[in-house]
């Protein structure tokens, strides 16, 4: 048995013997210890920092004295002086293994480090970036020995780093030499460290030891908007966060107008592709001034899109996703430069485009698969990330299903007489009392309700503008709770409905919600059209939700799990009311955030997580409604307030849903005037 002293490193358990006055650092690099550095072991990053534990460890079979370690020595002073360093840590580079000794790598130190996510259900994204920084001490010229600058780099990567193969693009030529000899033969490297396609390539170079750091972006590219996280890729944080709205939309507010557009213009798509391109480059313009970091540090980008954004971002022409089959130019995953898609950012940026699923199903929805993970869940979940088209996914640890239902704009406020976008002074929160009829809400940029005193102060600079998504969903469920409107859609008279807010409109009626025209503000109504929009959404969504179930041969689902930036500020009892989701109980819907950035997000800074979504999309049924024989059929059920045909039985266990019919035989059959059909519970 070797008398070479034992190290234990913790959290970890890896252990070994070696030589006294190993550096902790080569050994945790020998038993593949996650210790992390970016200097080489030269006492300047501070990143290798330990924890020596001193005494007795009957667990790990090790007593450690104090003369386990070796002295503190001149370069962690320095370091501690200039920085400062918890008491009692040491520098992994410097401190010497002389005894046997238990050694705690800290969070901080690690290469994979575990970042918290920040959401309903918080989990961790192990930080394992594409693109890392190196320092390195470059021979210098010799000519004796004559070789060029950067196959001196390169070689001292390899020794240095086990960096195999590293590429270089001009532009790193083209300040190589500067750079080196700045740096007095001592230079930060930022190397992406390629794939399967790729080698690894030198993306940035500084001289010396360059103390900042690099960033990647996590975008999602939807129909109408485009939503990016800025991340530090040495820790994973989100510095910044910025959307826009998506410039496409002056072509056509839903995905296949978008088509259409394509196919009627000549140099169509291309126009669109141009389009998109200036709104993602102001978007970086915005995010890097926003957390005040020069672009050209962006080296990193991940994409995910539906594959009609997929295909007009790549410059594709979408005209066969206009017709079936529905044929992808590519469904796999794409690794391509940033300047290939004219990218104003760093020169040599990489970017990654998550798989699609099938025509209809894009790599938003991989996305939301990545970061909600229904493959991995024990019991049946339904999520549902709702936007312009609602990707919808299906599944438990046995399969995943997942199809795609164009909802169309109308949840996001258009189509909606008095509707806008989510901004400052729009109605978000309704109530209506069931007796009076009167309505009460909350504008968005304001905590109180409208009923409360303060109210009119608070929204004075705001105004009260119109209505968002999740108001006309809210404000339509309460309308049907409070009998003002029946279960096939239609809005009743004032003596119907026992209030004069349900005033005539034309062939039908419509509800005041708010009249702000003695201060010249606007009066917000619901008519019965956009009732017919909403249910025409609504019905699109469950429909495709149902369709996956009768694939399941399932009824009913486990819990829900709304999707998308929308997603997050529906209120699951409204959205039940409307029948825009199954009958589950109302604690098992939960709300997931923008997941689809989200699982962007996890793509962009665990690189290992690329690979694992590219398996799991190969595994995921693809269902195509627009073939589906009862698509059709549980849409028609589906456009009934909740439905014509499903019972809602627990949601009626919570909620009472008035037995009220306001067609009188003259009603407008398109508003919604026709007969009910339902099957008791």
């Amino acid at each position: 048995m070797s008398n070479d002293p034992l190290i234990v490193f913790t959290p970890s358990g890896k252990r070994g013997r070696f030589p006294a006055g190993t550096p902790i650092l080569t050994a945790a690099r020998q038993l593949g210890v996650d210790l992390d550095s970016v200097c080489g072991g030269r006492g300047i990053c501070s990143k290798c920092q330990v924890q020596p534990s001193f005494g007795d460890f009957p667990k790990h079979g090790v007593t450690a004295t104090q003369e386990a370690v070796s002295a503190w020595n001149a370069v962690e002073e320095r370091y501690k002086s200039k920085r400062g360093m918890i008491d009692g840590r040491r520098l992994g580079c410097q401190a010497t293994l002389e005894g046997d000794i238990v050694i705690d790598v800290p969070p901080e130190s690690q290469v994979h480090k575990q970042v918290v996510r920040k959401r309903a259900e918080v989990r961790d994204i192990t930080l394992n970036p594409s693109t890392r920084l190196y320092y390195v001490e470059v021979e210098e010229p010799d000519m004796h020995d004559p070789s060029g600058d950067l196959e001196r780099l390169q070689t001292a990567l390899k020794t240095q780093w086990q960096l195999e193969d590293v590429h270089a693009d001009l532009h790193i030529l083209q300040t190589l030499q500067g750079s080196l000899r700045k740096g007095a033969w001592k230079v930060t490297c930022a190397v992406h460290l390629g794939d399967e396609e790729n080698p690894p390539r030198i993306m940035a170079i500084w001289p010396g030891f360059y103390e900042g750091t690099v960033y990647g972006v996590a975008i999602d590219l939807g129909s109408t908007t485009i939503a990016a996280h800025l991340c530090d890729l040495s820790t994973g944080a989100v510095v910044a966060s910025s959307g826009v709205m998506n410039p496409q939309i002056r072509f056509g507010e839903d995905l296949m107008s978008r088509v259409s557009y394509a196919m009627m213009n000549q140099n169509g798509d291309a126009e669109m592709t141009l389009a998109v391109r200036e709104g993602m480059n102001a978007l970086m313009t915005q995010i890097a001034t926003e957390a005040e970091i020069d672009k050209q540090l962006i080296v990193d980008c991940v994409f995910v899109c539906n594959p009609v954004m997929h295909h007009l971002l790549l410059g594709i022409d979408p005209f066969e996703l206009g017709q079936a089959p529905f044929a992808l130019a590519t469904s796999n995953a794409l690794r391509i430069r940033a300047r290939d898609l004219d990218l104003s950012i760093h020169p040599s940026a990489r970017v990654y485009m998550l798989p699609c699923i099938a025509g209809h199903v894009g790599a938003d929805a991989a996305a939301v698969a990545l970061s909600e993970e229904p493959d991995k869940s024990d019991d049946l979940v339904l999520v549902v990330d709702v936007g312009t088209n609602a990707e919808i996914l299906l599944g438990n640890r046995d399969k995943v299903l997942a199809c795609s239902s164009p909802t169309g704009p109308a949840f996001e406020g258009a189509q909606i007489t008095s509707g806008q976008r989510a901004a400052p002074g729009a109605i978000e929160r309704v109530e209506i009392d069931p007796v009076t009829k009167e309505p009460r809400f909350r504008v968005i940029g304001c905590d109180i309700w409208s009923d409360e005193d303060g109210f009119e102060q608070a929204t004075a600079q705001t105004g009260i503008t119109g209505i968002c998504g999740s108001g006309i969903i809210e404000v339509i469920a309460e309308m049907r709770l409070a009998g003002i409107v029946d279960d096939s859609g239609l809005i009743g008279s004032a003596e119907q409905t026992g209030t004069p807010r349900c005033e005539l409109d034309g062939r039908t009626h419509s509800y005041l919600l708010y009249d702000g025209s003695a201060t010249g503000g606007p009066r917000i109504t619901v008519t019965n059209p956009d009732i017919r929009a909403i249910q025409m959404a609504k019905a699109a969504l469950y429909s495709g939700a149902r369709l996956l179930m009768d694939k399941f041969n399932v009824d009913v689902v486990d819990r829900v799990v709304l999707a998308g930036a929308f997603g997050a500020h529906i209120s699951s009892k409204h959205a039940m009311v409307l029948g825009m989701i199954p009958d589950v109980p109302l604690d098992r819907v939960t709300s997931a955030g923008n997941a689809a950035g989200t699982g962007a997000r996890i793509a962009l800074i665990n690189r290992d997580k690329r690979a694992e979504i590219e398996e799991t999309v190969r595994n995921i049924h693809k269902i195509e409604t627009a073939i589906e024989p009862r698509f059709q059929e549980h849409f028609v059920n589906a456009s009934a307030l909740p439905n014509s045909v499903d019972p809602f039985p627990l949601l009626r266990k919570v909620v009472t849903l008035p037995d009220v019919s306001f067609n009188t035989g003259g009603g407008d059959a398109s508003a919604g005037g026709r007969r009910r059909r339902r099957r008791n519970a």
